[in-house]
């Protein structure tokens, strides 16, 4: 599930917390890590939780207005292809993930009011009025719908960032990717396969479905990656300092001395990744969470650090 760019920005949060904290053992530093990991997955399921209660939402609308004092015929006899859409059934259905959303307590129950606008939201859209109108029904054009619904109503609310805000701080930033493994859950499932729980790794999803493919272990990369960037951190700073004397320690950001420690870290500790890979990787991290000014140092620090470590 997490790829090595994924797994490049948990490593950063997780040394940036210790650059600006500090008080951090290495062990306190993996627990993180993981936890962060395992969260990106939690928020994938709770995520793909949506699509029962947005499918009850709609069942109780078309319930509701039958029950009125004087119904139209439109609320008599209502177009009841989503309410009756065949992906719900099939999660509801699923014991593992029932499971899974029991034991990790990933519930929308409290957040009903969320629920009702997405719908609301959802049907005003010419994909759904398009869905509606279409005779027929069928697995895969039900999935295909929710992938809309997935794809347009989610990343984008300022709703949903507070929920998730308030579920767990591990959630911030990942909601985009969280979805876009949904959407593949989404596709598998219309095309008739069965619902299981993604592998934590990248690495792993491939030796799953390739057991003789020779792939080195993602989780072995980053916590090798959060190991000597920790515990080597002290040293790049220092020579951090060395190399830009003019520069006063205390103009150091935290964000630029955890991305420039991870960058050391990797090149010198994994020799097969080529040295500009690892420069664009952390040039590219840097564009989300650093100024531009800090980009150019980063850039020019890294490339004259990593450079030394070649010869």
């Amino acid at each position: 599930m997490l790829n090595r760019r994924i797994l490049r920005i948990k490593a950063f949060k997780v040394m940036y917390e210790y650059a600006v904290r500090g008080g951090m053992s290495l062990g306190d530093a993996l627990s993180e890590l993981e936890q962060s990991c395992q969260a990106t997955r939690d928020l994938y399921l709770y995520m793909l939780a949506t699509v029962s209660p947005l499918t009850r939402e709609a069942r109780r609308r078309i319930d509701a207005a039958k029950t009125k004092f004087n119904p139209t015929e439109e609320d008599l006899h209502p177009n009841e292809k989503f309410a009756d859409n065949a992906l719900a059934p099939i999660l509801d259905s699923d014991i593992d993930l029932k499971k899974l959303l029991e034991k990790k307590h990933l519930s929308w129950e409290q957040y009903d009011i969320f629920i009702r606008n997405v719908l609301d939201s959802a049907q005003e859209k010419p994909w759904f009025k398009k869905y509606m109108a279409t005779p027929g029904s069928s697995l895969k054009e039900d999935c295909a719908l929710f992938r809309k619904i997935f794809e347009n109503e989610f990343e984008d609310s300022p709703e949903l960032h507070e929920i998730l805000e308030e579920k767990s701080l591990y959630w911030m930033d990942d909601l985009g990717y969280a979805l876009i493994r949904d959407c593949t859950t989404l596709d598998a499932l219309g095309e008739g396969k069965p619902w299981r729980l993604p592998e934590l790794y990248k690495s792993d999803e491939v030796k799953q479905q390739n057991p003789a493919a020779e792939v080195s272990s993602d989780k072995v990369f980053v916590t090798k990656l959060l190991s000597n960037a920790f515990s080597g951190y002290e040293a790049t700073f220092n020579k951090v300092i060395e190399s830009v004397p003019d520069w006063d320690s205390d103009r150091l950001f935290a964000a630029d001395m955890a991305i420039i420690a991870l960058g050391v870290a990797e090149s010198s500790t994994f020799s097969d990744i080529p040295r500009n890979v690892t420069l664009n990787e952390y040039i590219e991290i840097s564009k989300f969470y650093c100024s531009p000014k800090s980009r150019q140092f980063i850039n020019g620090l890294l490339d004259k650090m990593t450079a030394k470590q070649e010869q």
